[in-house]
């Protein structure tokens, strides 16, 4: 387990993201809809189109990390937005 400090926000994208992006096409997503910093420290959620796969982006200050996690069964359950992001 990997320790997030206390204060990270955690940032989800509004939508399905294309799965086949790495860290770079998914910063200058944060950086272009969110419109944050991806190297701010928080956390940064993609959801894949069927629901099953989950990317994150995180600069813990030293590097910058991504994780994938993909579901064998059942799927991400997606939050009610207002706008195109919210904040957990």
């Amino acid at each position: 387990m990997i320790p997030v400090p206390t204060g990270v926000r955690v940032w989800r994208a509004a939508g399905h993201t294309d799965m086949r992006k790495g860290f770079a096409s998914l910063s200058l997503q944060v950086q272009e809809v969110l419109r944050r910093d991806p190297l701010s420290g928080d956390l940064f959620c993609f959801r894949g189109r069927r629901g099953d796969l989950l990317k994150v982006i995180w600069h813990d200050g030293q590097e910058a990390c991504l994780f994938t996690k993909k579901l064998e069964r059942g799927h991400f359950v997606r939050p009610s937005l207002a706008d195109s992001v919210v904040s957990i």
